[in-house]
Order: C-alpha cells, then sequence, then structure tokens
C-alpha cells in the first residue's frame, strides 16, 4: 500500500523532551523510580492527574524542588531540523500528523504559529481519554487524516509507542536523532512511493 501521511510524535521527537533529560538525571540508577516516574507521566497524559497534581508527585519521588522539576519540564525546544524537512520535502506530498501523550496542550508554547500549519490534524492523547501504545489511539490517528494506518508511518522515540503503531500496520521509525530519522524516512518513502 502506498504511503499518504507521516504522523509524528511530538515530545522527543518534534521537541526535546525535558521529561527525559529530568529522569535520566535523577533516576539513572534507580530503575524501579523511573518505572514509577512514567506511570505518573501516563497518568498525566492521560488527564488523569493535573500539572501541578504530577510536579508535586515527580519532586516526591526525586528529592528534588518542585522549582527544579518546572524547570525540567519547561526545556523543551523546536526542532528545527526537522520542522524545516518536514516544511520543504514532506508537506508539498504527504499528510502531516501529530500524536502525542500529553496531559496538557502546550503546542502553542512550543511552536510557532507556522509550525503548527503543517499538520493535517493533531491527537493529543488528554483530549482522546487514550494513550500510545493503545491501538486504537493509532487508528483513530489515521482515520481523522482521512488515511488507512497501512498509508502511514509513524516516528517516535519511545520503542514500544513504534511497536503499538505494527500492531495496526503502521510502518514505524525509532527516533534517534534527526539525520539517522530523515535516511530511514527518505529510503521509506522511496520504496513504498505514494502515487
Amino acid at each position: 500500500m502506498n504511503i499518504k501521511a507521516i504522523i509524528f510524535d511530538c515530545f522527543g521527537v518534534l521537541s526535546t523532551e525535558g521529561f527525559q533529560v529530568f529522569c535520566g538525571k535523577y533516576f539513572k540508577d534507580a530503575p524501579q523510580k523511573r518505572k514509577l516516574a512514567q506511570q505518573m507521566m501516563d497518568q498525566f497524559s492521560l488527564g488523569a492527574a493535573t500539572y501541578e497534581e504530577f510536579v508535586s508527585q515527580l519532586s516526591l519521588l526525586s528529592g528534588a524542588s518542585q522549582h527544579i522539576v518546572r524547570e525540567y519540564l519547561s526545556e523543551n525546544k523546536p526542532n528545527e531540523l526537522l520542522f524545516n524537512y518536514i516544511r520543504q520535502e514532506l508537506k508539498p506530498t504527504y499528510k502531516i500528523g501529530m500524536l502525542s501523550n500529553t496531559g496538557a496542550d502546550w503546542l502553542s508554547q512550543l511552536f510557532s504559529a507556522q509550525d503548527l500549519e503543517l499538520f493535517d490534524d493533531i491527537v493529543l492523547s488528554f483530549k482522546v481519554g487514550m494513550t500510545k501504545p493503545n491501538p486504537a489511539i493509532y487508528v483513530l490517528a489515521a482515520s481523522r487524516l482521512e488515511v488507512d494506518p497501512k498509508e502511514c508511518i509513524l516516528v517516535d522515540d519511545i520503542a514500544r509507542y513504534c511497536e503499538g503503531a505494527k500492531v495496526v500496520g503502521m510502518l514505524a521509525i525509532l527516533y534517534e536523532d534527526f539525520f539517522q530519522t530523515k535516511d530511514k524516512l527518505d529510503y521509506l518513502l522511496k520504496t513504498t512511493p505514494n502515487n
């Protein structure tokens, strides 16, 4: 089947991921605490916890002050290389989607209006009441772009979210850095053209 849409994760792909940097510093040698932190993030992403509750829980778990937690969580910057690639090479030919596990809508604070205009549709977990890797959220993202899941490529920096996409028939690229992702995406788009 031909590729018609490319769906990008937000944090860790379209922008830097302050939460992962925080976990890397504070839970580097504490896998159980890191797992608990991810569960807290999942609850926040579902809308089951407020931002303030999430900050408070993360502060208690890590021993870092709430101020430090907030600083890390706000350290998200747009991935300019990726946005330029989307704008110049992908958007003219493919539908562009965003699929993000998030507990609030930070997009207008993270990205410019011109960047957000690149997306044909945006699915945020807290708005739809489910998170990746639930297969239903990938099906929803594809349907809102008016394509079949098999006509989509997901780009995500979390392996289990890529696996969730594959369950519904999407191709998936595990994001490591811009150049590795661009090479893989270019290859997939050349070997499965969209005509």
